[in-house]
């Protein structure tokens, strides 16, 4: 039996609008997706208990999008620091999404200003495999692998929040790279978390 620990673990999604983080949230957290379409503006969390290893962990998953609303952009500071992992989402259908994904590593370790920007833990997820069969599809696998190695060999997934392919086995990968270098007396859960976490704190579902 999996005993379990006050711990949480901060998990920052970052990637173009549109991608499929928002959906990607929600297939993991809630098993449920939608298609509706609505951009997420700001900030939108949710919780989930993760296990690894025989332990139980509190797995928070936050995004940060600003589409494009500058106002929202002097927030990403407060936003990115103290996370333990983060993923970087594209869409294997538009390549411009691909290419930005250098872009929002780099604003990643610029706001965020971990203290080993060398081996701070990312991963990469290829979301949208579904879609027409895969027929519509830009990016192909080898071409991600390869980007992801040149960038210290950070994990690679593809997904497809539609269907929940490989969503699970993604954010598995996630809590273990967001435990590996963290000092067990920063996880635990302040007592004045509230307890309403579990609840979408959302301002649109993005598909």
């Amino acid at each position: 039996m999996a005993s379990r620990r006050r711990m949480l673990l901060k998990v920052i999604i970052l990637g173009d609008s549109g991608v499929g983080k928002t959906s990607i949230m929600n297939q993991f957290v809630n098993r449920k997706f939608s298609n509706q379409y609505k951009a997420t503006i700001g900030a939108d969390f949710l919780t989930k208990e993760v296990q690894v290893d025989d332990m139980l962990f509190t797995l928070q998953v936050q995004i940060w999008d600003t589409a494009g609303q500058e106002r929202f952009q002097s927030l990403g500071v407060a936003f990115y620091r103290g996370a333990d992992c983060c993923v970087l989402v594209y869409d294997v259908n538009v390549m411009k999404s691909f290419e930005n994904l250098n872009n929002w590593r780099e604003e990643f370790l610029i706001q965020a200003n971990p203290s080993d920007l060398e081996n701070f833990p990312f991963v990469v997820l290829g979301n949208k495999i579904d879609v027409d069969g895969g027929s519509s599809r830009m990016v192909s696998e080898k071409k991600a692998k390869t980007w992801c190695a040149s960038k210290g060999n950070i994990p690679y997934f593809e997904t497809s929040a539609k269907e929940g392919f490989n969503v699970e086995a993604a954010f598995q990968c996630i809590a273990r790279n967001a435990l590996k270098d963290e000092p067990e007396e920063e996880l635990y859960l302040p007592e004045t978390i509230d307890r309403a976490t579990n609840r979408q704190r959302s301002t649109g579902c993005e598909c």
